[in-house]
């Protein structure tokens, strides 16, 4: 097992020698007298614990504790000084400090210390590996190796580290908008409060106001006598998504505006004011962007909501993905279905991987548990997928193209041969729905070949 890294930058030499000596039995170690020494290694090699005094030479450690997050935002700081100043003490814990060590230091209570840390990086390591089990598992309409897929789940990834962003998750039905949603909330340090749904397209516009902000005794007539909370109250310290957000009208939008800008809301009927702190993640299957043209959506609700935009590929378009995901489904299906370990044929992959998936990856789901549960062998085949593919009709409608028979008067041997060929090529990205590797394949050349040629053709 590799031994964690220490950072000790300071430019009180003897102080630094002196923790150096006691701290490289157990850890491996390394001294700087700047912090932009320290900044710059750092380009190499990332340490886990980072001793830092604040009063330096160049940029003093309180400006360097930035410099160095961003550059490891794992990296734990721990401050060494002589000044006692409460003012330092919280403003270092502000820019990312962990721990405020006051001078002059015993090395004994220093291990201590940072044998603390070491052990909760490790506890955080161990949560972060767990946590990427239980996303994989729960939530295969992320999972994929497509490049759309892995573009999606970096800006996932950066997102989450924030606690209260808005986020604007945009893409077809089907496609996991709410899986997204919940990825970010369960990956964020904001875990402590509740993920709570809300389909704004079933809510009525009477009852928005009392759905999101809850309603007091005797509010209205029919109203609870015990009065109710809001989603907004449930969903406090958590994250509030909001699926369908395109469908509020604009008087509902302008109330949700409100509160996003001041964190502040009445009950209906009541008289006090309630705050909460929650992330609002939105969703929208439509253009909100053309609807704001129509002015059919605020503009000034769209930019609240879209501090962050997260576009969900269509399945059509993460072609790449969908034997991996429906391999999901299908071990998902043998637990909760079959006794029969099944699989599918090559030609039912081949199948699932030519069929234009309008209803992306909820259809795929259920064309797979329609498969388990039909299936009389292990072997699963096309037919037990109940799906109907005519992509491949679409070669043979370019195949059976008449030639123009040969006369005195001549052709044009070369552009009738362009011709063929690009048919060819049309049929072949027609197939497999874009994707040039496997187009190349069907047309039995290499893929670098391939794109030589569609340049030519199609220049």
């Amino acid at each position: 097992m590799n031994q964690p890294l220490i950072y000790i930058v300071d430019d009180d030499r003897p102080l630094s020698r002196l923790i150096e000596t006691y701290l490289k039995k157990y850890f491996v170690t390394k001294t700087f007298e700047r912090a932009e020494q320290a900044i710059s290694e750092m380009a190499t090699d990332k340490p886990s614990i980072l001793l830092l005094d604040i009063e330096l030479p160049g940029i003093n450690g309180l400006t360097a504790i930035q410099k160095i997050k961003r550059k490891s935002p794992e990296t734990v700081i721990m401050m060494l000084t002589g000044n006692n100043d409460i003012s330092i003490v919280v403003e270092a814990i502000k820019n990312g400090a962990s721990e405020y060590i006051v001078k002059p230091i015993e090395p004994k209570s220093l291990l201590t210390k940072i044998n603390k840390e070491i052990k909760n990086i490790g506890i955080k390591k161990e949560l972060c590996q767990m946590q990427e089990i239980f996303l994989k598992e729960k939530f295969p309409y992320i999972t994929g190796e497509s490049e759309q897929i892995s573009e999606v789940m970096a800006v996932v990834k950066k997102v989450s580290q924030s606690k209260r962003t808005s986020v604007l998750i945009s893409g077809e039905t089907g496609t996991g908008k709410e899986l997204i949603a919940s990825t970010i909330h369960y990956r964020s340090a904001q875990t402590e409060g509740p993920f709570v749904p809300l389909n704004c397209a079933i809510i009525q516009e009477s009852l928005f106001e009392s759905e999101l902000f809850g309603y007091v005794k005797g509010a209205f007539s029919g109203a609870s006598a015990s009065g109710k909370s809001g989603l907004v109250e449930i969903a406090k310290n958590g994250t509030l998504f909001l699926d369908e957000v395109s469908e509020l009208s604009l008087n509902s939008q302008a109330k949700l505006l409100r509160f996003l800008d001041s964190g502040e809301y009445y009950k209906v009927g009541g008289t006090q004011k309630c705050k909460a702190r929650l992330r609002i993640i939105s969703a929208s299957n439509k253009n909100i962007e053309e609807m704001i043209e129509k002015e059919e959506f605020r503009e000034d609700l769209y930019y609240r909501l879209a501090v962050v935009k997260i576009s969900v590929p269509a399945l059509n378009k993460r072609r790449d993905d969908i034997i991996p995901i429906a391999n999901h489904f299908l071990e998902e299906f043998n637990r909760t279905l079959s006794k029969d370990k099944k699989f599918f044929s090559n030609q039912a992959k081949q199948a699932l991987e030519s069929f234009c998936w309008r209803g992306n990856v909820r259809e795929l789901r259920n064309c797979v548990e329609r498969a388990v549960l039909i299936s009389n062998k292990q072997e699963i085949q096309p037919q037990d997928l109940g799906i109907v593919n005519d992509t491949p009709k679409m070669m043979k409608k370019h195949n059976n193209d008449a030639l123009p028979e040969l006369s005195s008067s001549g052709i044009d041997l070369n552009k009738l041969l362009n011709s063929i060929e690009m048919n060819y090529f049309k049929s072949a990205l027609d197939i497999t729905r874009g994707n040039e590797t496997k187009a190349a394949k069907i047309l039995n050349m290499s893929r670098d070949k391939f794109r030589y040629r569609r340049l030519k053709l199609f220049k």
